[in-house]
């Protein structure tokens, strides 16, 4: 730990550097292929809940009474392949779609004696189709006018640019998300809806975050011919890298003993659907404020006139400096080396011009 610790002092010091911005096309790359594939997936199809396509609930309450059990008692009863999970207080949740031919009646008296439990036990709800529609409308409303009031805010406190750049991170990690739930075949509840929001606030904040540093670095960045904008990003960007990754494991850890424990080892399917949009999320989140919305910002700050004209100074001052260094080392090596077969008797005299007259005193060989 010490030594983590011990690279991020390095890494505000700025002693070491991890050029992100410099490998954009490598990042931009990764994206591409990541979101191309979780674009297919979204043309697949998702598998929405009944709270959006409608449908019928039946809570079924007997103790022992394990998933797998309840999933082929249900396949007896309902001839559309109903949706089967195990909740609190020893549960079972049977979803079954619109499809059904059975009434909510026939099918809850149906499930009480297969399952040998009284009537009163099995509980039903019917949810219609429109309530799901409104539901739809209603989130899909709320992401437009969060999109819009974040690029607002993002455009007042620091520039359009940022603004730019925080939004494309903020499609991408959504894209991701909802690419990988369809991939997957998870059910999209309120829940998952709950866990994108959740998100794409973690995503802005890690991002403004990072620009909140990068926007420090860069102030009166035009007076000096040391840096460009894409070195001074680069360099706000790995002093927050440390803090970004430590934010991004402590987020993870929960979330991640929700979906693989929860979820997975003790069979709580309804954890699935809320835990997984947050995982998937925030390591997308993680990455797109690194690699994605900093390199982009750069690459549009670059095309500015004063960067264009802020980059050309800095490479002719370079260039400079690089020339002089070259020529102090050619002197210094002229200075120090020893020619070849000297003789004896020249020993001394090196670095002496051809008119510099001889020392008093010496004795002449012209004869």
């Amino acid at each position: 730990m010490s030594r983590f610790s011990n690279l991020g002092h390095r890494l505000y010091q700025g002693e070491i550097s991890f050029d992100f911005v410099g490998r954009r096309k490598i990042w931009y790359s990764i994206s591409g292929v990541i979101v191309l594939v979780a674009a297919i997936g979204l043309a697949m199809g998702l598998h929405l809940g009944i709270e959006f396509k409608g449908g019928s609930v039946y809570t079924v309450t007997k103790p022992g009474l394990t998933v797998s059990q309840a999933q082929t008692t249900a396949d007896e009863v309902v001839a559309s392949h109903p949706l089967v999970q195990s909740t609190d207080n020893n549960k079972i949740r049977i979803q079954v779609s619109t499809d059904e031919a059975k009434s909510s009646d026939e099918i809850r008296s149906q499930l009480a004696q297969k399952f040998s439990v009284p009537l009163d036990t099995v509980e039903a709800q019917v949810i219609g189709p429109s309530w799901g529609k409104q539901i739809s409308q209603k989130a899909l409303t709320g992401l437009i006018v969060f999109m819009i009031l974040v690029t607002i805010y993002l455009a007042i406190a620091f520039e359009w640019r940022m603004a730019v750049a925080a939004l494309v991170a903020l499609i991408h990690d959504l894209l991701i998300t909802i690419g990988v739930y369809a991939l997957v075949g998870f059910e999209v509840t309120p829940g998952t809806v709950i866990g994108f929001l959740t998100i794409l606030g973690y995503s802005l904040y890690d991002t403004v975050v990072v620009f909140d540093t990068v926007k420090e670095n860069t102030k009166g960045l035009t007076k000096q011919n040391k840096l460009t904008y894409s070195e001074a990003a680069n360099a706000g960007l790995n002093q927050t890298l440390v803090r970004s990754l430590n934010t991004t494991v402590v987020a993870l850890l929960p979330v991640a003993a929700l979906l693989f424990i929860g979820g997975g080892i003790l069979g709580a399917g309804t954890l699935n659907d809320i835990s997984l949009a947050l995982f998937i999320g925030l390591a997308a989140g993680a990455y797109s404020s690194i690699c994605v919305a900093t390199p982009l910002l750069a690459q549009l700050k670059e095309e500015q006139p004063q960067m264009k004209a802020l980059r050309k100074r800095v490479l002719q001052h370079r260039a400079s400096q690089a020339a002089k260094a070259e020529a102090a080392g050619g002197v210094e090596d002229a200075q120090g080396e020893e020619p070849a077969d000297e003789p004896a008797g020249m020993v001394g005299q090196r670095g002496r011009s051809a008119g510099t007259p001889r020392a008093k005193g010496r004795p002449s060989t012209k004869r």
